[in-house]
């Protein structure tokens, strides 16, 4: 089944309905899970918030949590409710047995032997964004997840949002008419540029491809203070953890996407940095939709893009009330992925498409060319030898 249909028919099928803060209106599936959660305070924490994710779930029981701190540890005991709390997670994996876990940590510096530990343990996967720091982590880790056969849900939290459900049937539908071409903006705050690209870009690249389908190629330029990013820009991100090379403050690339649609990413550094900026604009032949990446959407009945007014797109009060649910969203997509054999709305396959996004953008900028899909030297481009 063609992805972007998959994820119409899934993911949009139950979402804000069943979510409207009540426990007893949630996914609850047919069992009891027993679940774990990874985190490391100090070196990307629990992200977003993942370490409370299956709280609201009658039918998951937090059982365990695995952080080298102390204090840290104690603290995620204490509102999960875990009796059981380890410095190591792969003693608890052995000990425990969850069937589901959530590696919570932003940062990336062991993201491979978490899920690589999480999937050959047989538990199934909540994971923080991003995926990994180049391909070749992620082409390993995709090949343990489908070796053990367990089911992941990468934290992209905008595609199970029912706002993006909404947007996406309505283009669907033809409601603005044939695509024509879709606008990427990162958030362009403290991080714009290279660290905004992995941070916060994977969202977008997400995006895209539920819209319009994977990229055959891309073509990007990279600048560092105006100057043309070299290998010699690379750095990681500022703070404890690392997210893998990084480089230049402003990003500007044009993906591909096939049947007559090309999609822009950019991340600029500027003056405001509100992050306001940050979300799609999807220009069709009859008019123009503006998804930012967490709440709310426009769209502009105008085949030439300007005149007349923005309207919002209207969602139902059901739905409203499930749009600030983000990590349930995911949890309650899992659990029915898991129960009905299906790929959850975000799985590892998903995951390494934005990785790939993400590094092609720094391959094209150093070799001055066009690059297709997929990859064929999977290494990190700022990490090779000159």
């Amino acid at each position: 089944m063609n992805r972007r249909h998959f994820i119409t028919s899934t993911a949009g099928a139950w979402t804000a309905a069943h979510l409207t803060g009540n426990r007893s209106n949630l996914y609850s599936g047919s069992r009891k899970y027993r679940a774990a959660v990874i985190g490391h305070t100090g070196v990307g924490g629990y992200g977003h918030g993942w370490d409370e994710a299956f709280n609201p779930f009658d039918s998951i029981d937090v059982v365990a949590v695995a952080d080298p701190d102390d204090t840290g540890r104690s603290e995620v005991m204490a509102h999960t409710g875990a009796k059981q709390g380890y410095r190591d997670y792969q003693e608890m994996l052995r000990k425990e047995n969850p069937e589901l876990v959530a590696i919570c940590p932003h940062a990336l510096d062991h993201r491979l032997e978490m899920v690589t530990a999480a999937a050959e343990s047989g538990a199934h996967i909540l994971m923080e964004k991003p995926f990994a720091r180049d391909l070749v982590e992620a082409d390993a880790m995709v090949k343990a997840i489908r070796n053990s056969g367990v089911k992941v849900q990468v934290g992209l939290v905008t595609a199970t949002l029912p706002m993006t459900q909404r947007v996406l049937q309505m283009v669907r539908q033809g409601e603005i008419g044939v695509l024509q071409e879709i606008r990427a903006r990162g958030k362009e705050d403290r991080r714009a540029g290279g660290e905004d690209l992995m941070v916060l870009g994977c969202h977008l690249m997400h995006l895209l491809r539920m819209f319009a389908g994977n990229p055959k190629w891309v073509f990007a330029h990279v600048t560092e203070h105006e100057s043309e990013m070299k290998r010699g820009h690379a750095r990681e991100k500022q703070g404890p953890g690392s997210m893998g090379a990084l480089a230049g403050d402003q990003v500007a690339a044009m993906f591909y996407l096939g049947q007559g649609v090309h999609a822009y990413f950019g991340s600029k550094a500027n003056d405001v940095k509100t992050g306001r900026r940050f979300g799609i604009y999807l220009y069709g032949s009859k008019g123009v939709i503006y998804l930012p990446t967490v709440s709310g959407a426009a769209i502009l009945r105008s085949p030439d893009w300007h005149s007349g007014a923005w309207k919002p797109v209207e969602l139902t009060e059901e739905e409203q009330a499930g749009s600030d649910q983000l990590a349930t969203l995911m949890v309650a997509d899992l659990l029915q992925a898991i129960e009905e054999d299906r790929e959850p709305a975000v799985n590892e396959y998903d995951g390494r498409w934005t990785t790939e996004m993400i590094s092609s953008v720094y391959e094209s900028q150093l070799t001055d060319a066009r690059v297709a899909f997929p990859l064929k030297n999977r290494t990190h481009p700022l990490e090779r030898g000159v």
